[in-house]
């Protein structure tokens, strides 16, 4: 069997791309966007269409909510068409600009759920995806007792994990490579092997934490940088792959086992945290790297979402 095929029996695989015809050759179980991957789908003319529609869809509204509505629509687009393909669900990511706008958050995410719901999607298939900033998991404790599923996503540490489980969100997304490329730099080497990867290492104790005490949570492992991390966190609830590390793991045949199990973490050392927003603001202060990284990664994703904007003026 291939690596992809053993990670398959001990993990969900799921697919990090808008890339449709990947989904199709490596059948993951759910699949999450945002908008660096909308934005570059956007650019390949297969995905006109989509493009289309909701651009047709923003004219219903006055000129300066067009672009929101339009926005509102190609992801929504996306997600119904990776629905098509994915037996599971899709994660669809909030503006990340609301990042610390909490009334903001729970308007937008009502807004997509309305959307997929019009398009004849249940809610049961989609992720809300929102920063996990304190703001965004107060929003999404109230999104989930409405029953909106949420994903919490730029989570680089355990302080974020735990809040969120409190919160009771439906999934986390620890960012793996990112925490390794803050590591590395910090270290000023070019290399740190995958089982000592901090990555790897901060996923595997949010893990053990949330199964020795019980939380529902689930903890789905992204952005990962090489094939090595992902076999180190086999076990794991879900992990989210790119293509082209979908690609390497189906033509690697080493031998996997699980390394994240419910065992390991009944037996390990992790000790109950209590966090309030004072605590958690002064653990991610303390945490140069996780403060540090979800503060770029917000910037990112409101960046790429100011090139999706200007690409899409060019269209309305």
């Amino acid at each position: 069997m291939t690596a992809l095929e053993q990670l398959k029996k001990y993990t969900k695989v799921v697919a990090d791309t808008g890339d449709f015809e990947s989904m199709k050759e490596y059948k993951p179980v759910d699949a999450t966007t945002n908008p660096s991957l909308i934005y570059k789908s956007a650019q390949d003319e297969r995905y006109a269409p989509l493009i289309e529609d909701a651009i047709q869809y923003s004219k219903k509204f006055p000129e300066a909510q067009q672009m929101d509505a339009c926005l509102d629509k190609l992801a929504v687009n996306f997600g119904v068409e990776i629905l098509k393909i994915v037996p599971g669900r899709v994660s669809t990511e909030v503006d990340a600009r609301l990042s610390f706008d909490i009334t903001g958050t729970i308007d937008k995410a009502r807004h997509l759920i309305a959307l997929y719901e019009k398009a004849g999607i249940s809610r049961k298939r989609i992720l809300i995806k929102v920063a996990a900033t304190w703001e965004g998991i107060r929003a999404a404790e109230k999104l989930e007792q409405e029953g909106i599923q949420t994903n919490l996503t730029l989570l680089f540490s355990k302080t974020q994990a735990i809040a969120c489980a409190e919160a009771g969100v439906t999934l986390i997304s620890p960012f793996v490579g990112r925490i390794l490329d803050w590591h590395k730099k910090d270290r000023g080497v070019d290399k740190i092997p995958a089982k000592e990867d901090p990555g790897v290492l901060s996923v595997t104790g949010i893990y053990n934490y949330y199964k020795k005490f019980g939380y529902p949570t689930e903890v789905m492992g992204a952005s990962f940088r090489n094939t090595g991390e992902i076999i180190e966190l086999a076990g794991c609830d879900l992990l989210t792959i790119s293509p082209d590390l979908l690609g390497e793991l189906s033509r690697d045949k080493t031998q996997i086992e699980p390394r994240l199990t419910n065992e390991n973490a009944q037996s390990s050392d992790e000790e109950k945290v209590s966090l309030d927003e004072k605590s958690f603001r002064w653990h991610m202060n303390e945490d140069a790297m996780a403060t540090e990284k979800l503060a770029e990664g917000i910037r990112k994703f409101s960046a790429d979402l100011i090139k999706l904007e200007n690409y899409i003026a060019g269209k309305l």
